[in-house]
């Protein structure tokens, strides 16, 4: 899509939104995020929202999102704590205890599927749980590690490296499953949340026969996730991944399309289709020669995106994409590839 045409939104029966990066920043929303999903609900689509943060319930999640604007019931959020906690209580017998590093909304999703949170390696736990918590410290995690060496599964709601603040990326739970990752000298027994593909394929399954696209701000776990699930994706830029990161991505990793944000779902003047073909794509052409890749044309920085990704996913070129006209330069500019 480049100006003109079907609106993205009209080509799906389910639009799965992430949260963090997508809809908000932590607690305050993103700027055009409300007033899309309101639209989206006002033209009567299913809605539906995937969110590896294990830090609220559902029924949390919901309130959040009300309180911005958005009407959001529980049953349209799918959250890895929850995920997590019903894959526990599936393998294991009720009432085993479940050792829980992660913050209370853990502890109560891991009730409710009729096991016993504890947080000490001395209540004999079967299984440890990690997930988020910004209380988190040192002691949970040795507690865990102890748990772990004496046998329990353990079991991450996620592995994001970071969580998207208004500061900039901060430690996600990823972090702190590395640190003990290290501490024991071995990776999880499982991860739940994205990039597997389960949250994704749930919701899509809602859906029915109709088609279903995802829309994230992180190739490692959204767009990676949509992928493995079978989905097409839409990765906006308002979160965590950017455009050199999007140019390195791996085949497994590659969005269906990039826009800058959720206008991208209505407006086909703001989303755009990767790769372009051949690396000419709305007014703009990519070279590659001896002395690297260049830029030449004129038109939107999105178009120019669609042919840098089918040189950069094509030739893996080095360096940033040179300019050959002020107009280039100033697209360039305008995706965060020049100094």
């Amino acid at each position: 899509m480049s100006g003109g045409g079907e609106r993205l939104v009209d080509g799906y029966t389910l639009v799965v939104f992430d949260l963090d990066g997508v809809i908000y920043l932590i607690d305050r929303p993103i700027p055009g995020a409300v007033e899309a999903v309101v639209r989206l609900h006002g033209e009567g689509r299913a809605v539906a929202y995937a969110t590896n943060n294990a830090s609220r319930r559902a029924a949390d999640v919901a309130d959040l999102l009300t309180g911005m604007g958005v009407p959001a019931r529980p049953d349209e959020v799918l959250t890895s704590a929850a995920a997590a906690a019903q894959l526990l209580g599936e393998r294991l017998p009720a009432g085993a205890a479940v050792l829980v590093v992660g913050a209370e909304a853990l502890r109560a999703e891991v009730t409710a599927v009729g096991l016993r949170p504890v947080s000490r390696a001395e209540d004999s736990p079967v299984a440890v749980l990690q997930g988020y918590g910004p209380q988190v410290g040192w002691a949970d995690l040795a507690e865990a590690a102890v748990a772990v060496r004496q046998g329990a599964t353990w079991i991450a709601t996620n592995t994001d490296r970071t969580l998207p603040s208004g500061r900039g990326p901060l430690p996600g739970n990823g972090a702190l499953v590395a640190a003990l990752a290290t501490a024991l000298g071995r990776e999880p027994d499982e991860v739940v949340g994205k990039p597997a593909p389960e949250l994704f394929a749930t919701a899509a399954r809602r859906a029915g026969a109709g088609r279903t696209i995802v829309v994230g701000d992180r190739l490692d776990t959204d767009i990676e996730g949509a992928n493995r699930a079978g989905l097409d994706s839409l990765l906006v830029l308002t979160g965590v991944s950017d455009v050199p990161e999007l140019l390195a991505a791996p085949v497994h990793r590659r969005p269906t399309h990039v826009a800058w944000d959720l206008a991208g779902l209505f407006d086909p003047t703001a989303v755009v289709r990767v790769p372009a073909p051949a690396g000419e794509h709305g007014g703009w052409q990519v070279s590659l020669g001896a002395e690297g890749w260049e830029l030449a044309g004129v038109g939107r920085p999105l178009d120019a995106l669609a042919a840098l990704c089918a040189v950069a996913w094509e030739h893996e070129p080095t360096g940033s994409p040179r300019s050959a006209s002020p107009e280039a330069a100033q697209a360039l500019h305008a995706l965060g590839l020049t100094a």
